[in-house]
């Protein structure tokens, strides 16, 4: 009965704990750095609770226990003992911690006496024995409850180390990183073999940037042309196409005044360029420069290619 009580006791408390808990996260949720601190104290009231619980199990079914190995100890005497007898025995006996260091830290019982430890009920014959957990399951399994309480307080309590919302803030940095590494790395990578159009926003304004600063002069602010060709018509001097222009911004044209730009640009940057020469097309400036060189389809990029 009085397990039941105190079990009762255990969730009434729960009960307002944990509305507690709510009000205070309700109250935090503008602020996300006080969440895994609300967490955290919300897990350690229910493991609270819990051990608690669990304790007062332990000691009913042990109390339960020690009362039944006095009464099979008295009946092998010769003596018959009510459950009342029986318990007031069992508490003049050892103590809780005296039974407690017995029942899990000593060896199992041994298999001449089983018949102390052997369960009332049966199935098909077969019976049951309460004999002890081994005492090195025992002692890791204490060891662990040891090695928790330690690392809630360093992670959690003590803020001592990070907690996982800043592991995770600091996993994503350390991607961001990583990811921009890569593509820097594969961007360089680019060369007239494997270049692509960029049709992405940013970079055809970072290839409009870069126009601007060093091919307007020759090419026209429009791309209408002055010194050099225009970009605008179908026609092209060198081959049309992200590769053929490629390949002429890199290594120029020096016999015709296009100097090489691989020194200056990154691999990168002249791919950014070339997919910004590339979107001129048709769009009729004013004061065009006169068409130069073959007209350039992809067709014929194609079959350069093969």
């Amino acid at each position: 009965m009085k397990s039941k009580q105190l079990l009762l006791l255990a969730v009434l408390l729960a009960v307002p704990l944990m509305g507690w808990g709510q009000a205070t996260q309700s109250a935090a949720t503008t602020t996300q750095k006080g969440l895994p601190d609300i967490m955290s104290l919300l897990l350690f009231i229910a493991g609270a609770l819990l051990f608690i619980v669990a304790m007062v199990y332990v000691v009913k079914v042990n109390q339960f226990l020690y009362k039944r190995v006095v009464s099979l100890e008295a009946q092998k005497s010769g003596v018959a003992l009510t459950d009342e007898a029986a318990e007031a025995v069992a508490v003049q006996g050892d103590d809780f911690w005296t039974r407690m260091r017995r029942k899990y830290w000593e060896d199992a019982v041994p298999i001449e006496r089983e018949g102390e430890i052997t369960m009332h009920h049966a199935y098909d014959g077969i019976r049951e024995l309460d004999n002890r957990l081994p005492p090195w399951w025992v002692n890791m399994f204490i060891l662990t409850i040891v090695w928790s309480v330690g690392y809630m307080w360093y992670y959690h309590w003590g803020g001592n180390g990070p907690s996982q919302a800043e592991e995770y803030e600091k996993s994503m940095e350390k991607a961001k990183k990583e990811r921009a590494i890569a593509l820097a790395g594969r961007a360089d990578a680019v060369d007239e073999s494997n270049v692509t159009v960029l049709t992405d926003a940013s970079a055809l304004g970072e290839g409009e940037l870069i126009y601007k600063n060093v091919c307007a002069a020759c090419h026209g602010q429009q791309g209408e042309g002055t010194v050099g060709p225009n970009f605008t018509d179908e026609y092209w001097i060198h081959g049309g196409g992200i590769k053929n222009i490629f390949r002429v911004i890199k290594y120029g044209v020096p016999e015709k005044g296009m100097i090489s730009w691989q020194s200056q640009l990154k691999p990168a940057d002249m791919q950014k360029v070339a997919s910004y020469i590339l979107t001129m097309q048709g769009t009729n400036p004013p004061n065009p420069k006169a068409p130069q060189g073959e007209i350039w389809k992809e067709e014929t990029e194609q079959k350069a290619v093969e």
